[in-house]
């Protein structure tokens, strides 16, 4: 039975019908739906609509659908309804009677569908919290056990100065804290009940909106009834977040799938996510980075397609909102899917610390060492730039690395330089000396770690991880 029906005197042609539903993806909003009934049914109670016994009934027999739609959700798919609010209703309805009609007083599916959502958006924040969290402390357990892994860092894919697994390590972590921190802005925004303000002009029962909000864990009731129920900000946030974090997974991806080349060779990826070729049998192909950084192209598709469903929409409800919750169940889903997947990765990593070592030390990655030994003997920054690059190309047609040239050979370009050069381009030396906050030097990198730690220490005190 339609919700709406009484209106109308012809029956839906069954092609409009399939096409306007939404039952087949707003089922997940279930016990979100019913839970919010639930809060509404009280609400009613103190505007004199249900009676105390009345609204007990209704609980009970809401809290017996919450249980059956836990146990198996998708029985609600072999339904004809239109949506999820009819679905409820009318399950309500067999159980209850004509009582069951009593509970949409005063509220619309405009008010209903948006807390719904908000609330599947707040409990599967929760979820991708924990995830962050987890691929956080997975990173730095990682990063301690790296400290002293030498390799080459990259600018351009060409071998720039030397760093260290710990340091890149950390690199991702900083990027995962700033994914931590918009999750956390985007939910305090979210925190609203939109629960009482009807179609769009509010309701005409005198319901205390912001108890209402308690009960269903809102911080508060919003202030605009036009606004609440056409507000989809929180969804273009909350793609807007797993765009930015797929980024930053799909970046990782990409490094790693790098790494691990036969070119590279600085980490050997586990059986466990990988797979071979069908026709090359010594092939191990790197597939579940791949497919993170695949999918970083569908969520982003997913912030782009309800940015333009909402840009030309009128105040307040359109029919066209039903499209976010696809886009966004499925982003959300797929954000989460890549956390785990990354954490599985990582898990089973192998890091080649002597390949990744002589890499380091090829290259000549240490040239702004050189450059810096210049400039202490009173050469100009940007002349003993020029020297050094000078110096490089004489080492590199004889085929070897800057430590390898005789002290008169250096001399040739410089008269400054003495044997103490030799100390100074060793990759310890590179090491050491980037001691400023946010470097590479062990110091830096164990005083990042531990910043990282208290921080995701702080976190997991205060979400009860």
């Amino acid at each position: 039975m339609s919700l709406w029906g009484g209106r109308f005197s012809k029956e839906l042609n069954e092609q409009f019908k399939e096409f306007n539903n939404s039952l087949s993806i707003d089922y997940r909003l279930a016990e979100e739906d019913i839970l919010a009934s639930i809060a509404w049914s009280k609400a009613l109670v103190t505007v004199n609509v249900l009676s105390s016994a009345e609204q007990q009934k209704l609980e009970a027999s809401l809290c017996e659908l919450l249980e059956e739609v836990r146990i198996n959700p998708e029985v609600i798919l072999k339904s004809n309804q239109e949506d999820i609010h009819s679905w409820v209703e009318n399950k309500l309805i067999k159980t209850v009677g004509l009582l069951g009609k009593k509970l949409h007083t005063g509220r619309s599916r405009n008010d209903q569908i948006t807390t719904d959502l908000k609330l599947w958006c707040k409990k599967h924040i929760t979820f991708l919290l924990d995830a962050i969290y987890k691929l956080q402390k997975t990173l730095i357990i990682i990063a301690e056990a790296n400290q002293h892994s030498h390799m080459p860092g990259y600018t351009h894919l060409q071998r720039a100065q030397p760093i260290t697994f710990a340091h890149w390590c950390l690199a991702y972590v900083e990027m995962l804290a700033r994914d931590q921190d918009r999750l956390q802005d985007t939910l305090k925004r979210l925190n609203v009940s939109p629960l009482g303000c009807g179609a769009l002009a509010g309701t005409t029962y005198n319901v205390d909106r912001e108890q209402l909000a308690i009960w269903l864990g809102f911080s508060a009731a919003n202030d605009n009834s036009l606004d609440a129920v056409s507000d989809r900000d929180y969804v273009l946030e909350l793609l807007s977040n797993a765009s930015i974090s797929m980024v930053h997974l799909s970046r990782f991806a990409e490094d790693i799938i790098f790494f691990n080349t036969g070119e590279a060779n600085f980490i050997e990826l586990s059986d466990m996510i990988t797979s071979g070729s069908s026709l090359m049998p010594q092939k191990k192909n790197p597939d579940a980075l791949e497919l993170i950084r695949g999918k970083c192209g569908r969520v982003h598709g997913a912030l782009t397609a309800i940015t333009m469903m909402l840009k030309g929409l009128p105040l307040a409800y359109n029919k066209d909102m039903q499209e976010d919750k696809e886009a966004l169940f499925d982003a959300l889903d797929t954000w989460l899917s890549c956390l785990n997947i990354t954490i599985l990765v990582l898990n089973n990593i192998e890091v080649k610390r002597i390949n990744c070592q002589k890499a380091a030390e090829q290259g000549y990655a240490n040239s702004t060492e050189l450059a810096d030994y210049l400039v202490t003997k009173g050469i100009p920054f940007r002349e003993a730039h020029h020297i050094v690059g000078k110096i490089v190309i004489e080492a590199s047609k004889q085929g070897i690395s800057l430590k390898a040239l005789k002290l008169s050979q250096f001399k040739e370009f410089s008269s400054l330089i003495e044997d103490d050069i030799y100390s100074v381009l060793s990759l310890e030396s590179c090491l050491k000396k980037r001691n400023a906050q946010g470097g590479v030097s062990a110091q830096q990198v164990t005083i990042a770690i531990n910043k990282a730690k208290k921080r995701l220490y702080n976190f997991s005190i205060s979400h009860k991880t």
